[in-house]
């Protein structure tokens, strides 16, 4: 008679402690291994991992698809003004060819650490991808929004970043950003797509007209779209967890 055994997990187990050691990610001690606190420690650990960019430690572009969809909701319920602003680093392919990738790196983090400096706890700061960044600025008002994307501007212009440069000790390198941003409209059922295309068309001419600067949708309040007169009475993304 043949007798079934359960199935080894433990190699899975060790691969996932071993992705969270690569990481840098430390379990609280005191916790019993293989305990459910210590599983739960786990599941928090991977979880922050999967939401976070590898490189920078921004929030990654899943996590910040999913935090825009939350933040749409909320403008829809409750009328706030939000704003999206999306950066971009002005002339980024010159500083990988003149001083390698992994000086690139390095003006991806200072970058990244300069957004973080000029944001609020409950703003949301992301790599977006490559070299572009986002931010969602939950109740921003429309009089701040060019004060916060231009106080962005101005600190990565004004910030040194001493990068590894082949023999060479270091050598400071600057750079610019360009952003472009877009108020969600306020108690319409906007799409993430939507949002994002408006903010990219703000960058786009801040690229053009001379980059090294912040372009804002204005009037603030954008034209509601077809599809989102269309989606102004659906069923919230979220509507499910507050039933």
């Amino acid at each position: 008679m043949s007798t079934s055994t359960a199935p080894d997990t433990s190699l899975r187990l060790n691969a996932a402690l071993q992705l969270l050691q690569l990481a840098g990610h430390e379990l609280p001690d005191g916790l019993a291994a293989g305990s459910q606190a210590w599983l739960q420690a786990v599941i928090d650990g991977l979880c922050e991992l999967s939401s976070r960019d590898a490189l920078t430690g921004l929030a990654n572009r899943r996590q910040f698809e999913l935090t825009l969809a939350r933040e749409i909701d909320r403008v829809a319920r409750a009328g706030e003004p939000a704003l999206v602003l999306m950066a971009d680093v002005d002339h980024f392919k010159k500083v990988n060819d003149t001083y390698g990738h992994p000086a690139g790196d390095q003006v991806l983090k200072a970058v990244a650490q300069a957004l973080l400096d000029c944001v609020r706890p409950m703003d949301t700061v992301a790599r977006f991808g490559g070299e572009e960044f986002a931010i969602i600025l939950p109740n921003c008002p429309a009089a701040f929004g060019q004060t916060v994307a231009e106080r962005i501007r101005r600190k990565v212009e004004l910030k040194s970043i001493n990068v590894a440069a082949g023999a060479s000790s270091g050598v400071d390198v600057s750079v610019t950003i360009s952003l472009g941003g877009a108020f969600a409209p306020q108690w319409v059922r906007s799409s993430a797509a939507l949002w994002v295309e408006r903010a990219d068309r703000q960058l786009y001419l801040a690229k053009t007209t001379g980059r090294n600067r912040a372009c804002l949708e204005q009037p603030a309040v954008s034209q509601v779209s077809a599809e989102e007169k269309g989606m102004l009475f659906g069923t919230s993304q979220f509507q499910d967890l507050f039933e």
